[in-house]
């Protein structure tokens, strides 16, 4: 089997990847072995997920891109009970740091941010954001 040297902020250790790697053998006929490492595949993953970048940009040291695109369209069909196998294994991923850190499995509350932008002169109607204390008119309120 072909192993990959890399070590990128968004891999995961080997011990996370025995967590995941039944979900990720789902199904596997045993026809032959597996010259590809998993875990690199994963990884690459990973990779590209959390740093959004493009399929063309995967670096040297991870699995050629058609491999991963290969398992990434494999584990992101839905199964018979409408979860995805990537779906389970970031939330088996997720449940053991959050564990780690001796925190609940998942979070009881979320805190969602959001922008103001200033309308364009044209906007037709406009209000009072009472955040920023500025009143804005509604042409010439006429």
């Amino acid at each position: 089997m072909r192993t990959f040297n890399h070590n990128y902020p968004s891999d995961i250790t080997r011990e996370q990847y025995e967590l995941v790697r039944e979900e990720l053998e789902y199904r596997r006929v045993d026809t032959k072995p597996r010259d590809i490492d998993l875990y690199s595949v994963l990884c690459a993953i990973l990779y590209l997920i959390k740093g959004g970048i493009q399929w063309s940009m995967i670096p040297s040291d991870f699995p050629g891109r058609g491999i991963v695109r290969y398992y990434y369209d494999k584990w992101s069909r839905p199964r018979e009970d409408g979860t995805t196998t990537l779906d389970r294994v970031l939330k088996k991923l997720v449940k053991f740091h959050r564990n780690g850190e001796l925190r609940k499995d998942k979070t009881s509350f979320g805190i969602v941010d959001a922008q103001s932008v200033q309308n364009a002169d044209t906007a037709e109607e406009s209000g009072y954001d009472a955040g920023k204390k500025k009143a804005v008119s509604n042409a010439t309120l006429s």
